[in-house]
């Protein structure tokens, strides 16, 4: 049963009374616990697209791909958002997976959620866990399965501080990367401006999407500062100059449509902005030390 129509099986019975927001929520939010063996097994397949935030914890030997990563790991915690995709698949047998999916409205007037680190354009927010950190997690989640089963009327509201429960907790075991001053306003305006910018041009999910925002001074017209001042500032924040990041998040974009599409290269290089394919090929074999086609038919292999 999907969560719309448990939605719309509440709101049909007389004897379920739910606040306005609430009935909002349902649509927003839901969590869940998974279990499977060699009987009943279940993987995240193909990449997963769809417009919700999710945090899963996942236990088990798995295999993620994000992104354009692929990491092995036997328990493990991840942040995904709308613009990453990502998919798992499961080695062994006997797995354990908790989930919690929500819209960014869900957090509406109460937390910009896209501003935390984990959701953050440019991180890997995937956090290998052992024994004693799973279960800090493992709890979290089961008491989100006990709240949401609740006949109380601010419940989402309670789930929304378990969700924060959950981010604080992860950023807690990077520290040094959690607490890391940020710099000026301005300079940090400037820089998060920027990365929404690069990040709001992806994914592309058709071959007639095309990424109009391709160059350094593409992005400073927009932002109506200077190319030199708008490159100063990304190298203070994040160390890279702004070519450097555009052509990060191109390669990330180019393998994952590489690897999970098939569209010709000549398509994928005129989404990505490149007027003529030799540049895009160029571009590419620079990066990544192998050309397009090179790098498809390996991937697929």
């Amino acid at each position: 049963m999907n969560i719309a129509t448990i939605h719309s099986r509440l709101k049909e019975d007389p004897r379920v009374h739910m606040p306005a927001t609430a009935n909002d929520d349902v649509s927003r939010f839901n969590v869940l616990h998974i279990r499977h063996n060699s009987e009943a097994q279940f993987n995240c397949k193909p990449y997963n697209r769809k417009g919700l935030f999710k945090i899963s914890l996942l236990k088990g030997h798995t295999r993620l791909f994000y992104a354009d990563k692929t990491i092995e790991f036997s328990c493990g915690l991840l942040f995904s958002n709308p613009n990453i995709p990502y998919s798992w698949e499961h080695i062994e047998a006997e797995q354990s997976a908790y989930f919690c999916a929500f819209t960014e409205s869900f957090f509406d007037h109460f937390v910009p959620i896209r501003e935390y680190p984990l959701y953050q354009p440019g991180q890997t927010p995937f956090f290998p866990l052992d024994e004693a950190q799973y279960e800090v997690f493992r709890n979290i989640f089961e008491q989100m399965l006990e709240e949401i089963a609740l006949d109380f009327s601010y419940k989402y509201d309670a789930l929304r501080t378990m969700v924060l429960q959950l981010i604080y907790a992860a950023l807690k075991l990077e520290p040094a990367a959690a607490q890391k001053q940020g710099h000026s306003n301005g300079i940090a305006r400037v820089a998060s401006l920027f990365l929404e910018l690069l990040e709001r041009q992806f994914p592309i999910e058709l071959p007639a999407q095309r990424m109009t925002l391709r160059y350094p001074s593409d992005f400073s017209t927009h932002l109506a500062v200077h190319v030199n001042h708008l490159n100063h500032v990304l190298k203070t924040v994040t160390g890279k100059t702004t070519s450097q990041l555009i052509a990060l998040r191109l390669m990330q974009e180019a393998r994952s449509l590489l690897h999970h599409t098939d569209w010709n290269i000549s398509e994928i290089a005129w989404c990505l902005g490149f007027e003529e394919l030799p540049h895009f090929i160029h571009f590419f074999k620079k990066h990544e030390g192998a050309t397009p086609r090179v790098f498809r038919r390996t991937a697929m292999a």
